[in-house]
């Protein structure tokens, strides 16, 4: 797959961000031989829920997991076709790990924005991570927490004791967001034998201001069995839509066609060329309004317009990150899609697994999501006769239903 740091477009007013996750806990509370990052979740790994979310996240520059080295086999099969780099190895406590993390970006510059967050943290909303950007742009530090709501009372040898007063009482999530010196400072500076269970206690000790950004009740941290069952119920509590996509062009021979034709993302030997504003790439132009039609979004044209000749030949792989963009900013993501090719020739078979891997590329899918196949139209009409390509898509889609 392409390296991820130039699949998505920056769309969240300019900000650009780096991603910690931190997953080499080995989930003492929540007990088993398997720990709980490793847990799945609609057949899927929680770290990989986790990582999915921030791939689709306008701005992401890089990301990097924490991990417990004797964990590697696991987290290879959980991140298994995601272009991330080598893992980073963590330590025996949460705050000396993610000091090796923070050490192992060595590009960053000071004002840098880095996101630490929990891979047991499986539920937290792309709205939300994107509320946080938008305060680190004038913040040097911020994190999603959510105001108390319950009685709290003290507690010893199980009897009730004095209730806590809740008044101005927030409950701290992930991310955390910090400008990269910031965060760098604050753990060297700090004290290597205590245990810091959270990354803005660290900068609050260096007088750092933190400001507090409401998230949400759901981006719950799953901890024990119940909470694996909790953010399974939450995570099934989705609406499905779907959309649906057409588009056709015209065969044209073009003295530039270099001899291929282009059809989802890859250049395929052909005598002719389709014609179009953009690279009349019919396929990738089929599945983007299909993605549009799932979030009411109207189709291509109302987002890239054929009269402005900015899109002049452009790369029809814009448009589909753009769509996965908004879908994105809304709390989606898709769950499959479904394409069909129309034409005579060229033939698709020999091209198909090529396709679906650019498709998968783009969006950040699993391949085994996502179906290309083709069909003829039995000599019958335009593309019968050979005279264009015509390409429909169904997209199927996850929003979330609060």
């Amino acid at each position: 797959m392409e390296k991820f740091e130039n699949n998505r477009e920056n769309i969240v007013n300019d900000v650009t961000f780096h991603v910690l996750i931190a997953a080499a806990g080995g989930g003492e509370r929540f007990g088993g031989e398997i720990p709980k990052q490793y847990q799945r979740i609609q057949q899927k790994f929680v770290l990989r829920h986790s990582v999915e979310t921030f791939l689709r996240i306008p701005g992401l520059q890089s990301l990097r997991v924490i991990i417990d080295p004797s964990h590697a086999e696991w987290y290879h099969e959980a991140v298994a076709g995601l272009d991330l780099p080598d893992f980073v190895a963590g330590d025996k406590q949460r705050n000396l790990s993610i000091f090796n993390g923070l050490k192992s970006f060595s590009n960053l510059k000071n004002e840098d924005i880095i996101l630490i967050h929990d891979a047991a943290r499986t539920l937290v909303r792309a709205e939300d991570i994107i509320s946080l950007l938008k305060v680190l742009k004038s913040q040097k530090a911020a994190s999603l927490a959510v105001p108390v709501a319950d009685t709290l009372r003290r507690a010893e040898n199980g009897l009730a004791g004095d209730y806590v007063q809740r008044d101005n009482l927030w409950a701290m999530q992930t991310p955390q967001g910090f400008h990269y010196d910031v965060i760098k400072q604050a753990h060297e500076q700090a004290d290597p034998d205590k245990n810091y269970t959270d990354d803005t206690r660290l900068v609050s000790d260096m007088g750092v201001p933190v400001k507090m950004v409401p998230g949400h009740k759901s981006n719950i941290k799953i901890t024990t069995k119940d909470d694996l069952e909790l953010a399974e119920a939450l995570m099934s509590k989705q609406e499905i839509r779907t959309g649906m996509g057409f588009d056709v062009h015209a065969f044209e021979t073009r003295e530039d066609s270099n001899g291929t034709v282009r059809l989802c993302g890859v250049d395929i030997p052909y005598e002719r060329s389709l014609s179009g504003h953009s690279d009349a790439d019919v396929g990738l132009h089929a599945i983007t309004d299909a993605i549009l039609g799932s979030i009411s979004a109207g189709d291509i044209g109302a987002h890239f317009p054929p009269s402005n000749d900015n899109y002049k030949d452009m790369d029809s792989a814009v448009f589909l990150k753009h769509a996965i963009d908004m879908l994105a900013e809304k709390g989606g993501k898709v769950i499959n899609l479904d394409l069909t090719l129309i034409c005579e020739d060229p033939k698709i078979g020999p091209h198909r697994e090529a396709m679906t891997e650019r498709i998968a590329a783009i969006t950040g899918m699993d391949a085994e999501r996502i179906s290309v196949k083709a069909t003829t139209s039995e000599k019958l009409g335009f593309t019968g006769r050979g005279e264009g390509i015509a390409a429909q898509a169904i997209a199927t889609v996850s929003l979330s239903d609060e």
